[in-house]
């Protein structure tokens, strides 16, 4: 028998997209039932991520057909979050779930080749870009420095990939046991250590509407992924410490002997750049420390993820 896929696709504010998607993702999942890919009880899973536009209203509509799934979330809740949303939804009944953004930038043609290789035994398949050509070079150049970056901060991180993936139940039963607050998927996922592979496609350009992520999500998006899993940073700002210390010994000294030796010259200049300098690493590393403690006051509250606030199409 064919695999029951669900599709989960988060969407915010996605009005001008939504009818390309709808038409788009209708078409690709008659492809695959056609040729015996899925289940005829496979779903397309919508969720509105606390939309402000008419994005719950496109997604309802969609709903009245059974290939569809409606799952609205009280509020803005984030990307990340809004996948778990998903997700969770679609462990009850599915045999293995597809993520893609409403965008569809990422190819969906490749997801013939994402089943086929669930078929053959992988728990996780990852879609990869296979090049950036599409991105600006800022984007291109800040994108492979978040991953060279991650890598140097000992995250276990696929290059080049973000949340167009498949996982298998079992997967997804794994993913559901990590009860951190701080969700970054694509540092999770790698943990769970199930059999894994790569497909590899070409990134198309968005049809319509903004991209939610400008460069401000961009740069925040990587520090949380970075602070969630790495603890390097804390150590470089005390390694950092530890050089000032002993630089400040050596210039010490320094001055003890300039003044036994009656060459002291008094100025502001040395001085204020010292001081700026020193306050202003002591404030970076107090930022630093803070942000960690952050994490750690928002994983001890245990506060919901989400909550679901409608369900349209559900049997």
């Amino acid at each position: 028998m064919p695999p029951k896929v669900y599709f989960v696709i988060p969407c915010y504010n996605e009005e001008e997209m939504l009818p390309y998607t709808i038409e788009k993702m209708s078409q690709k999942f008659d492809s695959l039932l056609k040729k015996g890919l899925i289940s005829n009880e496979s779903k397309i899973v919508f969720v509105d991520d606390g939309s402000k536009d008419n994005t719950w209203q496109l997604v309802k509509e969609a709903a009245k057909d059974k290939r569809f799934v409606g799952v609205k979330l009280s509020r803005n809740c984030g990307h990340q979050n809004a996948l778990m949303a998903g997700m969770n939804y679609a462990l009850k009944f599915c045999d293995c779930v597809i993520t893609l953004d409403a965008d569809l930038q990422d190819d969906i043609n490749v997801i013939d080749e994402f089943i086929k290789k669930f078929e053959e035994g992988y728990d996780v398949v990852y879609g990869v870009r296979s090049s950036r050509k599409t991105d600006t070079f800022f984007k291109r150049f800040t994108a492979q420095s978040f991953y060279k970056l991650m890598r140097a901060f000992g995250v276990e991180i696929v290059y080049n990939h973000a949340d167009y993936r498949l996982l298998s139940k079992k997967a997804l039963e794994f993913l559901m046991q990590f009860e951190e607050r701080n969700l970054f998927l694509r540092g999770i996922i790698p943990l769970i250590g199930l059999k894994s592979t790569i497909v590899y496609y070409e990134r198309q350009e968005r049809i319509a509407g903004k991209t939610k992520y400008p460069l401000k999500k961009m740069l925040s998006f990587a520090f949380e992924g970075i602070t969630s899993f790495s603890v390097k940073p804390i150590k470089y700002i005390t390694s950092a410490g530890f050089i000032m210390f002993l630089l400040s010994i050596a210039i010490l000294i320094y001055a003890i002997v300039q003044k036994i030796r009656g060459q002291a010259v008094t100025g502001w200049t040395s001085l204020t750049i010292s001081i700026w300098f020193i306050g202003g690493l002591q404030l970076v590393a107090l930022g630093l420390i803070g942000e960690y403690i952050g994490k750690i006051y928002k994983e001890v509250k245990r506060r919901p993820l989400y909550f679901i606030e409608e369900i349209a199409g559900d049997e």
